[in-house]
């Protein structure tokens, strides 16, 4: 596209990715990829419904079309819409229906009628047009018939979907890397074996002298496949409700192997993985409370931050006072005052997150904490270790560093900023670390910061302390004998515009016209002004979540929401997203949790309705059924579920260690016999690359 800032962007051109030329390249393609013309006449979208039929008898037969409605009709128009009416062509003559204005939900029910050729061999045409009272009409697609299978048929009735009229040619080229990913999952059944034998294994715990099946996963994974089958083992006991059990048990392996207290999880074990993928499927929203006030604060200050004298460039930092340049002891001193600050702000930050912490995560440090000093009473300073090791050094620190990957910030830092940055992720490292009182830091240029490093040592102790708390194990202990169970996983969050309706239900009660934080889990969808919550819809009350035309709010990016309020009344909000990609991940979110509502509409208005009709079809009837089909199965964007124990037990069985777990033989199921297992061949399942 080429932006312009007064009126619509222009397009350049586009690219076409097929199927085939992806199944030609497995590991994925790479290279040049022509740029194609957008023709208006290729460009369409939607469906026509028609009835056509062949009538009467030899002497005067006639072909008799009758056009009904459209849906999904492509926006030819300023207003986001269209002035859509149909063209049908045969045999040389022409004839059309009369035009709907701006709708691309047209109805026109009207019946056309030519007389048969002889011999039949004609083809019916029916084209679909935007009407334009200036300037040429624009081309929405086209249906072709053959006469002769029409009467062979007698009759054809449907939804057909309209077709582009011609291709042009090439301009330009588009860089791209792209690859396709099958995932092809059965119904929870099919995994249950596999899950089963999981679950046994950790409900069973360690066992001396005995073959662990995560040992096995551990040792026949390669390194670069480990984080993924990690990240799959800790969903689907997520899902479970025994993820506790499971890094517990990982835990006591890692433990019984030969080791030091001071290289304890350094490595890129299965345990050290799972606990560190566990942090980042549970813990975000909290990563998200603790970091991102400082990481704003560094972002908008843009200072100049340097502490190696071989880094350090007088000329970036400007004159200090009668225009004299600053010294480089001068600078560094600055920059470790600036550096010192951010530290505190953060320590500040996390010292006093403990109640914050979700409970879950808590409860895994404290066994954690535990297994670690029963195993090295001696040193008891390495249980704190082993807890910073994993918080600090790969949650918080990796999250300081690049706050782009961790959803911190929309774009990367530019290099003064990531180079701030980075010494304050190094200093958390540090600080993590615990070294005692008289270490110091490998980079001597450091060492100006020392001071303020061992006082961050001594309050994350205190901090840790308070963390694995033992008034938490009493407070899990009270809950009737439950097991402490993870919060529901965030799977998507952001402010959202709640544009004004007709509608009476809480959520357009609460900020009609307003900005609200919304937060999607496997539970609800929340809102409210952040943090602080006004209500939540739960996910069995929402019926559908579909986009809105463009000419409705003059706006492309608004999604609607249906759903029942707690009066059983159908009520629909239209929230606004910030661009077409968060719209798109919205929608996908929304869809995925909410696939099996048994309650889902079938249909739905994408217009909205306003004054007396709806924008988008002109029915009078604010109650009727809608005039476009929903799209509950569609998810938009590459996005899956955090906790969706049948996905992750699918992507095992298809990874390599998969084979040690995997409960069938080669020949069919347990025992020899057809199992669950055996109509599946291996290379049907999503990341047998692996």
């Amino acid at each position: 596209m080429d932006e312009d800032a007064l009126s619509r962007d222009d397009v350049i051109g586009k690219v076409c990715i097929t199927r085939a030329m992806l199944a030609e390249h497995p590991k994925g393609y790479s290279g040049w990829v022509s740029l194609s013309e957008v023709d208006p006449d290729e460009e369409v979208q939607g469906e026509i419904h028609l009835r056509v039929e062949v009538l009467g008898s030899q002497g005067g037969r006639r072909l008799r079309c009758s056009v009904l409605e459209a849906r999904d009709l492509a926006r030819k128009d300023r207003n986001g819409a269209s002035d859509p009416f149909v063209r049908l062509r045969y045999n040389g003559k022409t004839q059309e229906s009369t035009v709907v204005k701006k709708s691309c939900y047209p109805r026109w029910n009207e019946t056309f009628e030519f007389e048969l050729a002889e011999p039949a061999g004609e083809k019916l045409c029916v084209e679909v047009w935007d009407w334009d009272l200036v300037g040429r009409n624009d081309f929405l697609g086209k249906v072709v018939f053959s006469v002769q299978g029409l009467e062979a048929a007698g009759q054809e009735e449907g939804w057909f979907r309209l077709w582009p009229d011609k291709r042009r040619g090439s301009l330009g080229s588009l860089q791209l890397q792209v690859r396709l990913r099958d995932e092809t999952v059965l119904p929870s059944h099919c995994y249950q074996p596999l899950v089963q034998l999981l679950c046994h294994e950790v409900k069973s715990g360690r066992q001396d002298g005995q073959v662990h099946l995560v040992t096995l996963l551990d040792e026949t994974t390669t390194a670069e496949c480990r984080q993924e089958v990690a990240v799959n083992l800790v969903k689907l006991f997520l899902g479970q409700g025994m993820v506790k059990e499971f890094l517990d048990l990982l835990f006591e392996l890692e433990l019984a192997k030969p080791c030091e207290p001071n290289t304890l999880f350094r490595s890129n074990s299965l345990a050290s993985k799972s606990m560190e993928s566990f942090l980042k499927v549970t813990g975000m929203p909290y990563l998200h409370s603790v970091l991102g006030p400082i990481i704003a604060r560094v972002f908008e200050e843009k200072k100049y931050v340097e502490l190696d004298p071989g880094k350090v460039e007088i000329k970036d930092v400007g004159c200090s006072g009668l225009h004299r340049v600053q010294t480089e002891g001068e600078v560094i001193e600055q920059g470790r005052q600036h550096l010192q600050s951010y530290l505190g702000e953060l320590l500040d930050a996390i010292v006093g997150s403990a109640p914050a912490c979700p409970p879950v995560i808590r409860a895994a440090f404290r066994r954690l904490f535990q297994r670690v000093g029963e195993r090295f009473p001696q040193h008891q300073h390495a249980k704190f270790v082993a807890v910073t090791g994993f918080l600090c050094l790969r949650f918080f620190s990796p999250a300081v560093m690049t706050p782009k990957l961790f959803q911190l910030r929309d774009a990367h830092a530019d290099a003064r900023t990531s180079r701030t940055l980075l010494l304050l992720a190094k200093a958390i490292q540090l600080v993590g670390n615990m070294e005692p009182a008289a270490g110091r830091p490998k980079e001597t240029w450091l060492s100006p910061l020392l001071p303020a490093l061992q006082q961050g040592s001594a309050r994350m102790r205190d901090f840790i302390t308070r963390l694995v708390g033992t008034e938490e194990e009493s407070g899990e202990q009270e809950g009737e004998g439950r097991p402490l169970g993870p919060p529901p996983a965030v799977v998507k969050e952001g402010l959202l515009l709640v544009h004004k309706t007709r509608g009476k239900g809480p959520l357009l009660a609460a900020a009609a016209g307003k900005k609200l934080h919304f937060s999607l889990t496997g539970e609800s969808l929340s809102f409210g002004k952040s943090p602080s919550r006004i209500g939540a819809i739960a996910l069995g009350d929402i019926l559908a979540a579909e986009k809105v035309e463009e000419k409705s709010f003059g706006n492309s990016h608004v999604m609607q929401v249906v759903y029942m309020d707690t009066g059983g009344q159908q009520e629909t909000a239209y929230l606004q997203c910030k661009c077409v990609n968060e719209l798109n991940q919205w929608l996908s979110s929304l869809r995925k949790v909410c696939g099996n509502n048994p309650r889902v509409l079938r249909s739905y208005h994408p217009g909205v309705f306003r004054g007396d009709k709806w924008s988008c079809c002109h029915q009078r009837d604010r109650t009727g059924l809608g005039c476009d089909r929903t799209r509950h199965g569609v998810t938009l964007q590459d996005w899956s579920d955090p906790l969706d124990p049948t996905v992750e037990a699918q992507r095992l069985e298809g990874t390599p260690g998969g084979r040690l777990i995997n409960p069938r033989s080669d020949r069919g199921g347990l025992g020899g016999e057809p199992g669950p297992f055996s109509p599946v061949p291996r290379d049907s399942l999503a990341r047998v690359d692996r």
